[in-house]
């Protein structure tokens, strides 16, 4: 049975690639596997042979697969898996994860704008500054996040507010009194790929953080993608 590919706009031989970038990933093509035939790739994924073609080239360059004259092509090396962020239930915690990896901070945008609140989340401010900013570790950025802070808390320390991380200033002001968060998992658009330095369609997770003060009040609103394979789970089962 074929593949079905997402009408969209994302050049087809991208979502191919994607796809199979991710059976490397997996496993399921290990290191010196030899890919399927072209013709067992056509009757799989039922796409043109320039598709195919195309989707392989991507991962040649990528360093993932090799061709070798004669043989077919290889699997040469498993994109580097850098799970170091761990999905923590604590603002403590998380304020550690954030002070720990101590990264460079790239400010894109500053606006007075408005979060996207729902009615059921609580009571908003009065007005609230957006900053939106890449975060980088080591020369690799691992996630973008669009920030929605009480402007009354901002205005008390504006300079490092704007080059420090969020989550551990707030956390020393002793002002948040209600944290939630929510991890969804999607895939790079357009604007995401070109930031975070993904492939278009590739996996990412998607979080949303909500912090309260003790009245009630929204006093920040993030919205957080980090590269998928940036990202590990870990929750202690009861028995």
């Amino acid at each position: 049975m074929n593949i079905k590919f997402s009408e969209s706009p994302v050049p087809r031989y991208l979502q191919l690639s994607e796809l199979m970038r991710q059976r490397i990933v997996r496993g399921d093509w290990p290191e010196g596997h030899k890919l399927p035939s072209l013709e067992q790739l056509l009757a799989e994924f039922g796409v043109a042979r320039v598709t195919v073609r195309q989707a392989v080239d991507v991962l040649a360059r990528e360093g993932l697969v090799s061709r070798q004259q004669g043989r077919g092509t290889f699997v040469t090396n498993r994109p580097k898996s850098n799970r170091w962020i761990k999905v923590v239930t604590t603002l403590e915690a998380l304020a550690n994860v954030y002070r720990d990896t101590n990264p460079t901070i790239v400010n894109i945008d500053e606006a007075s704008r408005p979060p996207p609140i729902l009615p059921e989340e609580g009571v908003a401010a009065a007005q609230y500054v957006f900053m939106r900013r890449v975060h980088s570790r080591g020369g690799q950025p691992y996630c973008i996040i669009n920030i929605y802070l009480d402007e009354e808390l901002f205005r008390q320390q504006p300079e490092r507010f704007r080059n420090e991380t969020v989550i551990p200033l707030l956390a020393s002001m002793n002002k948040v009194a209600d944290a939630h968060q929510a991890l969804t998992i999607g895939t790079a658009d357009m604007e995401v790929a070109q930031l975070l330095n993904l492939s278009i369609n590739a996996p990412v997770a998607e979080v949303r953080r909500i912090f309260k003060d003790a009245q009630g009040k929204i006093i920040y609103l993030a919205e957080v993608t980090y590269r998928g394979d940036s990202v590990r789970v870990e929750m202690d089962l009861m028995p």
